[in-house]
């Protein structure tokens, strides 16, 4: 029998009414952490940079010089700048299972074409292709900053930032003006903007040369052959991303929320970096894995539909068995591992209350948030965890004191999204999806709490020491 009435109960609470003024002045410190990495973090590439050097000061070291697995050993292994798995060994064999949090780094963006540039009426402008979810006209009018690698002729590898530092030009995909948008305004939002008219201008002085043919465009080529010593053709070897610029901000006058871009998902992954980073004397192996391509499917080879993790997984069992790969013990160390597929829920935005069935929703501020199922109408392309493995989380965050909630993707009939959970189920892993709640999820800016986030990283940490 319950102690008392209220025990019966399930009831949520906001994380600020429950911590007392040390705990929320760690609480602020972590979010300044997070603006940081944030801030370091504008692409997916950006992200795997900063992740490794962030581990690398924490005493992490490639797997390529790990001769031996001991507990305790901590190290990364870096799949093409994309992805990467950072592993503190546990006491236990691998064949046993690992403690997974899974999180992606991609977010939605604008890519820039193969052959992109043009000039039209006095301006050069690029061609571009949107990168997963995004609401196209949310992505007009605003600064951008350009991100990416070419590989030029010669096989030299060049890196690109532009529009982030103060002193530096922004770029930018015009609107029409209210005033002659009358067809444009009978249109839906959908439609409004197309994904073709997504152009984005990059310059509008000509070359100081009157037979030039291609005078504007023919200046923006000098420039970027004189700063990098790229010619057009290079752009077909070449990843370059437009995000929006600018750094990450408190939103409200008490500063308790962030606004910025790619929350969705660095959040996760920033919360279980920070807490494999705390993780010693586990028991079961831990991994932070953090992946590309999620947004549009998680295919190729940086995303999680590839071999990266199991051939590691695959590694790690042949150091413990002498050099010898043994093809049972990496479908057992697969089998018996529980993850967390670490990615943010849609919270409830009281603004448009008619999406969300409030007493399933995540709500800003109350918590790490638990998905038990995404997927769409009747749960279609949804992981589902079973109720022994959600049981057994709740029992983690419940004895270490973790603010949680749970949630759904909005109303049953309304939309619908999913995650790499499935993928992982599919070798027969427990899986959850567990994250930060997010406004204005896959807008150019999105917003958290910063209680969400540093309940999620007391529960990776809770995860990882605790889930056996």
């Amino acid at each position: 029998m319950a102690n008392k009435k209220s025990d019966l109960f399930y009831k949520r609470n906001f994380v600020w009414e429950k911590i007392d003024e040390k705990v929320k002045k760690e609480v602020f410190s972590v979010g300044e952490d997070y603006k940081a990495f944030l801030d370091s973090s504008k692409t997916e590439r950006e992200s795997i940079k900063e992740i490794i050097k962030r581990a690398e000061k924490e005493g992490f070291v490639p797997f390529s010089s790990v001769k031996k697995l001991t507990a305790g050993t901590k190290f990364y292994c870096e799949n093409k700048g994309k992805m990467v798995a950072l592993v503190v060994v546990g006491k236990e064999s691998v064949e046993n299972g690992l403690n997974i949090v899974g999180s992606h780094v991609d977010a939605p963006r604008i890519d820039i074409k193969q052959n992109p540039m043009y000039e039209d009426s006095g301006l050069t402008l690029m061609k571009t292709h949107y990168y997963g979810g995004i609401r196209k006209y949310q992505w007009v009018a605003l600064p951008l900053a350009l991100y990416g690698t070419i590989i030029k002729k010669d096989g030299q590898k060049i890196e690109i930032s532009i529009g982030d530092k103060e002193d530096e030009p922004v770029f930018y995909i015009s609107d029409l003006l209210p005033h002659l948008a009358k067809d444009q305004n009978t249109k839906t939002l959908r439609e409004g903007i197309e994904g073709e008219g997504l152009n984005v201008i990059i310059g509008s002085l000509p070359f100081n040369d009157k037979d030039e043919d291609n005078k504007f465009k023919r200046n923006i080529l000098e420039i970027l052959n004189e700063k990098y010593g790229i010619e057009e053709e290079d752009f077909i070897s070449a990843e370059l991303e437009m995000v929006p610029a600018g750094k990450s901000r408190d939103v409200g006058l008490d500063r308790g929320l962030i606004a910025a871009y790619g929350h969705d998902d660095r959040v996760c992954a920033y919360t279980s970096l920070r807490a494999i980073f705390e993780v010693e004397n586990n028991d079961k192996t831990a991994v932070t894995l953090c992946v590309d391509k999620e947004e549009v499917g998680s295919n190729g080879n940086t995303g999680m539909h590839s071999q990266f993790f199991n051939n590691l997984v695959a590694e790690m069992v042949a150091l413990e068995n002498s050099g010898n790969s043994n093809e049972l013990k990496l479908r057992r160390a697969l089998a018996n591992s529980s993850v967390l597929s670490a990615d943010v829920a849609a919270a409830f935005d009281p603004t448009y209350p008619s999406v969300s069935e409030k007493q399933n929703c995540a709500i800003i501020g109350q918590g790490i948030t638990i998905v038990k199922y995404t997927g769409s109408g009747g749960k279609g392309g949804c992981n589902d965890a079973n109720a022994e493995f959600v049981g057994k989380v709740r029992k983690v965050f419940n004895d270490n004191n973790i603010n949680w909630q749970t949630s759904e993707l909005g109303k049953v009939d309304q939309g619908g999204g999913g995650t790499i959970a499935y993928i992982l189920a599919n070798y027969n892993m427990d899986v959850v999806d567990i994250g930060v709640p997010v406004i204005s999820m896959h807008a150019p800016y999105e917003v958290v709490s910063k209680a969400d986030v540093y309940e999620t990283y007391k529960g990776y940490l809770a995860f990882f020491n605790h889930c056996k």
